[in-house]
């Protein structure tokens, strides 16, 4: 038989995991409810740069500011919840932009793209 301890500390520690992934998820419908995706690939894309950079940018700006210690707290894990969910909207952002410039340069060739997207952007 299990420790007691152990087994609640490990039901916290998950219960903690769950409600960041929960940010995370949040985040990635929201954008999808907002503004569908033309296709699939897109889709696809789009969900998985959400996600990653709800949970990576998450704990790195967590990790920044230093208050990871608002885990502790019911009301601290919800205000951290809502930096993950913060940290993921960019990334759809970002996703849907590229797809969308490079939707309208469709029939150039790979090179002209890389010469006109250093050019536009100054590289």
């Amino acid at each position: 038989m299990t420790e007691p301890a152990s087994t609640a500390v490990g039901g916290i520690a998950l219960y903690k995991l769950l409600s960041l992934l929960f940010g995370a998820t949040f985040a990635a419908v929201v954008v999808m409810i907002m503004t569908r995706p033309k296709s699939t690939q897109e889709w696809a894309v789009a969900l998985i740069s959400t996600v990653v950079s709800s949970v990576c940018g998450g704990a790195f700006l967590v990790r920044w500011l230093g208050i990871g210690s608002w885990v502790q707290d019911d009301i601290g894990l919800i205000a951290l919840i809502g930096v993950v969910f913060v940290c993921g909207l960019p990334a759809w952002v970002i996703v849907r932009a590229w797809f969308a410039w490079s939707e309208a340069r469709k029939s150039a060739s790979l090179p002209d793209m890389v010469k006109e997207f250093r050019e536009g952007t100054g590289l």
